[in-house]
């Protein structure tokens, strides 16, 4: 497995691992609806949230959260609808971003932006 490839799934342990910490349930992980994904669909006091989680090494050029641009908003939410329509949610929803930072000698950052985005679908 490529390097970068390691670092984004231990990234996302990390921020699954935090989210349950502070009380988040997660219903699921690395959900896929045809080419689009989201990283981790977690619940808590009666609000789905959709987590972007993005992870980089200390000296990266572009902070973790920078990195969800346009696009990728628009990716995440036509997830989501189809996400909530699959399984017939009917709650609040969140957008939210989990930025894991990989420091030297093993020790990581960690920063959760609820409500990162709100998407505009038109």
């Amino acid at each position: 497995m490529a390097e970068h490839n390691n670092t984004g799934y231990r990234g996302e342990e990390l921020a699954a691992r935090y989210l349950e910490a502070k009380g988040y349930g997660i219903m699921a992980r690395n959900w896929r609806v045809g080419h689009r994904d989201i990283d981790i669909v977690a619940h808590k006091d009666g609000t789905v949230a959709f987590v972007e989680v993005k992870t980089r090494r200390t000296g990266a050029i572009m902070e973790p959260e920078r990195a969800v641009d346009a696009r990728k908003v628009r990716s995440i939410a036509i997830a989501a609808n189809a996400f909530l329509q699959r399984y017939g949610i009917d709650a609040g929803v969140r957008f939210d971003i989990v930025a894991v930072t990989m420091m030297p000698g093993g020790e990581c950052k960690i920063d959760h932006t609820e409500g990162a985005f709100v998407p505009q679908l038109t």
